[in-house]
């Protein structure tokens, strides 16, 4: 809705995860190298944690880009809510192969003989497993177990464990012993710091041919950075949010101000209402218990005032939209398409 108008070619905060926006922050880099120096091993397992919307899977995704793909067959798991034979299944479809029929042990050896013939094309096989906080001790353990897999020099099955912190946790139970032993590097992957968070957002921006407009201030950054606390997503969140008042309000400058009234709303769409009002009365006209009190209760001058400006605020929005629409009856053919 937004691009058009600061003249972007995309969307630069979208929430799904994209390789292409790809960040190296401090955080991120140091990740690459262990990511990287895992595969030079050839061999083991590589965990790497992160807090939710850390950017985990991006940097899975950026290294699949340059993944030489002559020399490495690479699959990857996202569903792990499984039980271990359901996980043995995901991975062999994971590879392209089938894995609807037969039992565990028919399984196996059809997986086996893939990685087989992998290896006698010279290619070795790459299994990734996102969200492995999901996965229980006993499915990891069978994940290890798959690494048993071996010819007369090398290993045929690498593995990649990418999970909340709590993935930890399991890691760490007595039943993983042997799976501790065969873990090569741990990496946890942290938040952005201010200054990072700042070129984080310019870079998502110039990457769809930001020049400048709209500006962001300090104090906007700031206040970013301070809400999002160095979360990439959660950053990405909030700067939609943010282009999208722009756009509505036809802002060329964000400041601090602008960024509190994003966040004031985003708090106010995520709160739970509690308490008496929070469902409407059948005996009030039009559910007016978000106006009216109760019978018996009261509602002071200050809360009805704040609710009416909201209803403002939002029928002010919702003008602007319209507004530009009619005014631009080209856009008309992509309403489907308004996020």
């Amino acid at each position: 809705m937004y691009e058009k108008y600061y003249g972007l070619s995309a969307k630069p905060f979208q929430l799904r995860p994209d390789p292409h926006f790809f960040f190296g922050s401090q955080g991120h880099k140091r990740a690459m190298s262990y990511l990287e120096y895992g595969l030079s091993q050839r061999e083991g397992f590589i965990v790497i944690t992160g807090e939710v919307g850390a950017g985990k899977t991006t940097l899975m995704r950026n290294m699949f880009n340059g993944l030489p793909a002559d020399e490495i067959v690479a699959a990857q798991i996202t569903n792990t809510y499984l039980n271990t034979e359901d996980t043995l299944r995901m991975v062999l479809a994971a590879f392209g192969l089938p894995a609807e029929a037969g039992g565990k042990s028919t399984l196996l050896v059809r997986l086996e003989q893939f990685l087989r013939d992998c290896d006698k094309q010279g290619k070795r096989a790459l299994l990734v497993v996102d969200e492995a906080q999901n996965l229980t001790a006993r499915t990891v353990e069978e994940l290890r177990m798959l690494s048993n897999f071996q010819s007369d020099e090398r290993s045929l099955l690498q593995t990649f464990l990418l999970g909340q912190p709590e993935f930890r946790t399991t890691l760490n139970s007595p039943e993983l012993r042997q799976l501790r032993q065969r873990v090569i590097a741990t990496y946890h992957l942290g938040p952005m710091n201010a200054d990072e968070t700042r070129a984080y957002i310019e870079h998502r921006l110039q990457t769809v041919g930001w020049r400048g407009n709209p500006c962001f201030t300090d104090g906007a950054h700031a206040a970013i950075h301070a809400y999002a606390g160095g979360i990439p997503r959660t950053t990405n969140h909030v700067c939609d949010r943010l282009l999208l008042m722009g756009f509505l309000e036809e802002l060329d400058t964000f400041t601090e101000a602008e960024v509190a009234t994003v966040l004031r709303d985003i708090r106010d769409e995520m709160a739970v209402p509690d308490g008496p009002e929070a469902a409407p009365s059948m005996e009030s006209p039009a559910g007016a218990t978000d106006v009216w009190p109760p019978s018996g209760g009261t509602v002071s001058r200050g809360t009805i005032d704040e609710r009416l400006v909201r209803v403002e605020r939002s029928m002010v929005s919702l003008l602007h939209v319209l507004r530009k629409l009619v005014a631009t009856p080209a856009n008309l053919p992509q309403m489907d398409n308004i996020e």
